[in-house]
Order: structure tokens, then sequence, then C-alpha cells
């Protein structure tokens, strides 16, 4: 070939080095990667939303809308609510006790001279803080314990699985009681009556993450990718963390929102039986309700309605999502929802 015919130009080296192969030669097209999921999808509260219809979506909605609702209120309580939930003056003046609604105390006043607005307003503060310190111990224990014993087997097994039956022969709401008197002693701060209140509804929730954990840890230990992790010397510790646990935990926000409404309802039910929170220190929806059951025979309604309906619409708008969220995690049923919507367009 003559230097004019040679496509390179002179003193210009050739690109490609002798010996090493072309990356993508040519006609052979590259392997087609997997296209990675949307954010929106991995997310588990926003994909359930994207995939739900009709009926379905319009609980989920109302759900998150109370739900949220009931979190802002709480974080914001010291901004949101007028006055203190132990405050009972104003510029040195009394608010007096059992007082209508006025300009004063919107919501009237209760039998020991609080502000009835305000109460409720803190109050949610103090059952997100009994819910949050409830679920991460709970699910912290729970989650341990079923993931060992579910792994594991053995007299481990016997034991871990003894001990939850045993706590379900109890009535919940009175293994808490004795839960919370064992803890508190009769006596309640702020922060001691939360933690004793979280830590008395914990005791009754770790069964239920330990069943659900450990019976997904059976199914997953047998699978193939275990297995082989241990055929080729993976540490046990990775082959919880890394292989178990991702996969058998999936269930467990379906279960957390579930319970989340339970605690709303368990510390209610301490505090109207007197085990929990003192009024001085932390507000609580339960104690003002025990307090007003004796008002409504007075026909004094402003004491009992406020939390009473604080209690009704933060667990249906918890339960609203985790039922939600219990329907939408069944293929089959989010399948059947969409062939009725798509019949019904048609």
């Amino acid at each position: 070939m003559s230097a004019a015919e040679d496509p390179t130009p002179t003193g210009a080296e050739d690109p490609t080095p002798t010996g090493v192969l072309d990356p993508m030669p040519t006609g052979v097209l590259p392997a087609a990667e997997t296209p990675r999921r949307p954010l929106s999808d991995r997310i588990p509260v926003v994909s359930h939303l994207k995939h739900s219809v009709g009926w379905q979506r319009t609980m989920l909605v109302v759900g998150l809308v109370l739900t949220v609702l009931f979190v802002v209120v709480a974080i914001f309580a010291p901004w949101i609510a007028p006055y203190g939930y132990a405050q009972r003056t104003l510029d040195g003046r009394e608010f007096g006790t059992l007082q209508p609604p006025s300009a004063t105390n919107l919501l009237g006043t209760t039998v020991s001279g609080f502000d009835v607005l305000s109460r409720t307003i803190w109050g949610a503060q103090t059952a997100l803080l009994v819910i949050v310190f409830a679920i991460l111990f709970s699910i912290f224990i729970g989650i341990f314990a079923g993931l060992l014993s579910g792994y594991f087997g053995g007299w481990l097994d016997r034991v871990l699985v003894v001990i939850a039956d045993a706590i379900y022969a109890f009535p919940s709401l009175l293994l808490a009681i004795v839960m919370a008197i064992v803890i508190s002693h009769g006596q309640s701060t702020l922060w001691g009556g939360i933690l004793a209140a979280a830590i008395a509804i914990t005791v009754v929730f770790v069964p239920q993450y330990f069943r659900i954990v450990r019976s997904e840890v059976l199914r997953v230990k047998s699978e193939p990718f275990v297995e082989s992790a241990k055929v080729i010397g993976v540490p046990t510790i990775r082959i919880l963390t890394r292989h178990v646990l991702r996969n058998a935990t999936r269930s467990v926000p379906v279960v957390l929102t579930l319970n989340a409404s339970e605690a709303v309802l368990t510390l209610a039910g301490l505090g109207f039986l007197g085990f929990g929170i003192e009024a001085t220190a932390a507000a609580e929806w339960g104690y003002d309700l025990s307090r007003s059951v004796s008002d409504v025979t007075s026909h004094i309604w402003w004491t009992a309605i406020p939390p009473g309906v604080a209690i009704v619409l933060v667990v249906l708008g918890i339960t609203l999502v985790g039922e939600s969220l219990n329907d939408l995690s069944d293929p089959r049923l989010r399948r059947r929802r969409r062939v009725v919507v798509k019949g019904g367009d048609e």
C-alpha cells in the first residue's frame, strides 16, 4: 500500500496498541443491563400509594393525612399550643376550673384548671414519643431474637419460643400495667413515664416481631443463595445481616404501623386506669379522659370530647395506613383491583 493510500497520517501512531483486543468488536452488541427500579418503587409507603387504585387509594390517602397531621402537631406542639400542658394562669390570673370555652380558653378548662386545647395538643407529643420508643425497642429486641432463633434453632429456638408463648398467654393491657408498676413504682416523671410506658408496651410487642422474623428466617435460610454462601465460606455474621435479615423483614413495616395504633390505645389505657404519666409531668389523653368521666354526668362535654376525638383520629389514621399496606403487599389483591378498575373503565 502506498503512502497516499494509507489512511493513517504520516508520523501518527496506530491508536490500537499491538496485542490489545478491541473492547467492543464490530457487530457485537453490549449486554442488556437490568434497568434499575425508580426510587418511588423502592420506598414502602410511596410505592404502595403508587400502585393503589380506587377505594384502597382513598383509604391510604386518608390514613396518611391523619397520620401526618398527628406527627406535625406532635413535633410543633410547643409552638401550636396556646399554653403549657400544666399552665393554670395567664398574666397572674387563674383560668378557673371547668370553665366553658371562651376567648382565653378556646376549649374550656379541666377540673384541675388546665387548658383543654393545650393539653390535647401536648398529648400528641407524648403519644408520639411513646410510639417511637416502644417501636424501636420492640423492633430491635424482636428482630434480633427472631433472627437468632430461626437461624440457629436447637435449644435456643425452643427457649425463645416458650418465652414468647408465655408472654402471649397474658392479656396485653394487664401485662403492660404490671410492667408500668414495676418500672415507675407509681410515680411518673416526663421521661421516666414515657420510658416506663414504652418499655411496658415493648414487652407486649416483642413476641409479634419475634414470630414474624423467625418464620421468615426459617424459610430464607434454606434458600440456594444462603446455602451457596455457606459453601464458599462467607462468615455467619455476614450471612445473617447481608442475606437473611434483608429478606426476612419485608413484612415488618406493615406490623409496625398496626402496632403503632395499639401503642396509642395501650398508653391511653394505662393513663385511664391511673398507671400512666402524672398530669404535672406531661399531657396524656388517657389520663384526661379518666378525669373527665365525672364531668360528663354534669353535662360538661368539653373536657372529654377533645382527648377522645384525638385518640380516635390518631388510631383511625394509623390503622388505615397499616391495613392498606397489608392489602397492597399481596400482589394477588393488587392485581385483582386493577382488573376490576380497568373493566369498569371499559
